[in-house]
């Protein structure tokens, strides 16, 4: 790809940029960081050789000088950059005059003798959604929604189809994999998905040290349990079952995921806890999910056409989906997204819960009648135990028009979604 896309992240670092001295850009590799923050950066210092390495390590104050607002890519590399840039920000007040990016946290986190509060301002970049790659017409807008709930929505979107929802959860939402040609793209994702286990070179002995075999192996049972609660002592009997093991003790589970937080691949979906009418108990287990849902694809060598052999574990895939841009869409709304479920079995798969208390519910179905039918009870189920409103409730599907149903639940194929 060789035209830059607009990032709907951009406007969240301009505005931090104007409220803090430092912003810390953190996320994926191959997300597109180092891009996106050039757009605001009038100097550049990449930490990416073993020269620039060694040179920052021995003189880490050195790293800053240049002009304002100046980039530090791969910041991660020398913790100390961390404390150098929260001191010359008190010495030197002022907005906006460091950006930071870095693909995973550092490797000695006790070399950063403060936090940063009120001068280095973190913001986690994701892959791109499809609004972002263009291949939603952002017909939907949850931001409008939001502040008019009772927005007319329609869109025939009759040239959408399944497989090419299929094929776009494959390739993912990396930068470089939109290509126009389908087979260079899925081959591009698989090269990035090979090298995140590269760490033979890596200045991180917290990576340097992991197998990249067990770690394939976790990626592996965590795409088997994507989008469900599965808790722990699941995803460990599946990989001691599929991989023909005796054991997989806890705390080297524990101490792999560590690493797969660290590097911002997984990204699981905390619970949403509100005031209920029920008496029902709400269950605190996070859905397990990635950063882009092609990961998880890659782990398991699952292609478009298997997804269109296998429309249970289509819908499952698909929910991930919709989760990586419902985060990206509600980032640009100070939102979060969380999931419910109670022990009545009513659950939701994501909850749009905006700073103010604002809510809304989203569904995800792959279509047809009898999925959207049942999304369509289980959101005013969870409507009618909510005490306080939700602004809007929406099905997002894979394929089909766009529009409101007389109940005024809004159904939005994924590609017609924006912020």
């Amino acid at each position: 790809m060789d035209k830059y896309l607009k990032r709907i992240i951009e406007s969240q670092i301009e505005r931090k940029m104007k409220s803090s001295g430092a912003v810390l850009i953190a996320g994926p590799k191959f997300c597109g960081k180092t891009t996106t923050a050039l757009r605001f950066a009038k100097s550049v210092r990449k930490l990416s050789t073993e020269s620039a390495i060694n040179l920052a390590q021995l003189e880490p104050s050195a790293t800053l000088e240049g002009e304002k607002p100046r980039l530090i890519d791969e910041w991660q590399t020398v913790p100390q950059i961390w404390d150098e840039v929260r001191n010359y920000v008190d010495e030197h007040p002022g907005f906006g005059q460091f950006l930071l990016t870095g693909s995973s946290t550092p490797e000695d986190k006790t070399r950063i003798h403060h936090s940063g509060a009120g001068r280095i301002v973190p913001i986690k970049m994701r892959p791109m959604s499809l609004f972002e790659s263009l291949e939603s017409n952002g017909q939907v807008s949850i931001g409008e929604l939001f502040r008019n709930p009772d927005s007319n929505v329609f869109c025939e979107n009759s040239s959408h189809s399944l497989r090419k929802t299929a094929f776009l959860l494959c390739r993912g939402g990396w930068p470089q994999s939109i290509v126009n040609d389908d087979e260079v793209a899925l081959d591009i994702t698989s090269n990035y998905y090979e090298g995140l286990f590269n760490f033979e070179t890596s200045h991180n002995e917290k990576f340097r040290n992991k197998s990249p075999e067990i770690l394939k192996m976790i990626l592996r049972s965590y795409a088997r349990n994507i989008s469900t609660e599965a808790p722990v002592t699941t995803i460990i009997r599946d990989i001691i079952r599929s991989n023909n093991r005796n054991s997989f003790d806890t705390k080297t589970y524990e101490d792999y995921m560590d690493a797969l937080k660290d590097l911002y691949i997984i990204e699981d979906i905390l619970a949403w806890n509100p005031n209920i009418r029920s008496k029902a108990a709400i269950r605190s287990t996070p859905t397990r999910h990635f950063v882009d849902t092609s990961i998880a694809c890659c782990a398991i060598h699952i292609s478009p056409d298997d997804l269109m052999k296998d429309f249970n574990s289509f819908g499952l895939f698909f929910e991930d989906m919709v989760i990586r841009d419902l985060v990206v869409y509600s980032g640009s709304l100070k939102g979060e997204i969380r999931h419910y479920r109670d022990s009545n079995g009513l659950e939701c798969d994501a909850v749009i819960h905006l700073p103010d208390g604002t809510w809304a519910a989203v569904e995800a179905k792959l279509g047809g009648d009898r999925l959207i039918e049942e999304g369509a009870k289980n959101l005013l189920k969870l409507k009618a135990i909510v005490e306080k409103e939700p602004a809007f409730m929406m099905i997002v599907t894979a394929t089909g028009p766009a529009y409101r149903r007389p109940d005024g639940i809004y159904i939005a194929p994924l590609n017609c979604l924006r912020d």
